[in-house]
């Protein structure tokens, strides 16, 4: 091309530049990992199907205007701590820890990365807050407030086995909460004249074992604490009904398996909960200026089902207080 003739391409005609020029900078989505406590998402959808609506309802689309990174530990400690390092290695822009076990990995991997927690018993105690009014660090969520309310549980418990004056308390010992909940429930238990005695199980098979040694030793009613009780509530409920032994839990999607009776915090409340959190943060908040939320409500759920097969009645001061009943 000439020299004049490129002048006045220039000056009066339009040059046609490289498309990628004029294109604009893809902007990046945020990225936020899930530190669940089971091992697939078929074994945590009671709860992930929640979370993923409750960012729905926010206004973001995954895959689209956010990314929702899910890992699956099984409850294995090295699991979650591999997976809370991948977060912060893959630098997520914030991290959501469903359990204790969770949380406790996500904070000694980073102290730059915000993390939500979702169900903890005790924030503070466990060293996540400096406070729940003020957490002061890169960590905040919400607190289940176990230990306020177990009394009125195992009241419960009492009104619909009248015979209860012994109860096991069955927990899987490397739960990081489980020596703390154990000293509540002994603890509450007193009052109440219920004496307790603790029983393990950190397997499928071993629940099994538990339940049936739990019945031959005469125990009126059983406690149950922890998250592998959770991922396992199908066979916890099953060798409830066929030892004949009643069953109490703070987690009200166990009483469909075959548990007697819940009473405890909105779980599935905790995760919408959760999504704001991360709702804030993403938009500019820090966690150290993010109050600790407490639980807003308490449900009682009673299996109805079970109580037959247990041979109970349900008192109708109970049916006319509870949230549900499963029949």
């Amino acid at each position: 091309m000439r020299r004049r003739d490129f002048i006045a391409l220039f000056t009066g005609g339009t040059i046609a530049w490289p498309l990628t020029a004029r294109t604009q900078p893809i902007k990046r989505i945020p990225r936020v990992g899930v530190l669940w406590h089971a091992g697939s998402a078929q074994e945590e959808e009671v709860y992930l199907s929640v979370l993923t609506k409750a960012f729905s309802d926010l206004g973001y689309v995954d895959g689209k205007s956010i990314q929702l990174e899910h890992r699956f530990p099984a409850e294995q400690p090295e699991r979650f701590r591999a997976f809370a390092r991948e977060f912060v290695e893959s630098k997520v822009d914030a991290i959501i820890a469903v359990n204790t076990p969770g949380a406790k990995e996500a904070q000694q991997a980073t102290k730059t990365i915000p993390i939500v927690v979702v169900i903890d018993p005790d924030p503070v105690r466990n060293g996540f807050v400096e406070s729940l009014a003020k957490p002061g660090g890169n960590v905040t969520g919400l607190s289940l407030m176990s230990g306020e309310v177990t009394g009125k549980r195992i009241a419960l418990l009492k009104e619909l086995v009248p015979k209860l004056s012994r109860m096991a308390i069955l927990l899987d010992p490397r739960d990081p909460t489980a020596r703390h909940l154990r000293r509540v429930y002994e603890n509450a238990a007193v009052p109440l004249g219920v004496t307790t005695q603790v029983f393990e199980a950190t397997t499928h098979d071993e629940i099994e074992l538990a339940f049936a040694a739990i019945s031959r030793d005469g125990f009126d009613g059983a406690a149950l604490v922890g998250s592998m009780l959770f991922n396992e509530r199908v066979q916890v409920g099953s060798s409830a009904l066929k030892h004949k032994m009643p069953t109490l839990t703070v987690i009200a999607e166990m009483v469909p398996h075959g548990v007697l009776l819940s009473y405890g915090q909105d779980f599935p409340d905790f995760f919408r909960r959760s999504a704001s959190y991360i709702d804030k943060i993403l938009k500019g908040a820090r966690p150290a200026d993010l109050p600790v939320e407490q639980p807003t409500r308490f449900k009682l759920v009673i299996n109805s089902k079970a109580a037959k097969a247990l041979g109970l009645t349900i008192p109708p001061t109970l049916l006319a207080v509870a949230d549900e009943v499963i029949d």
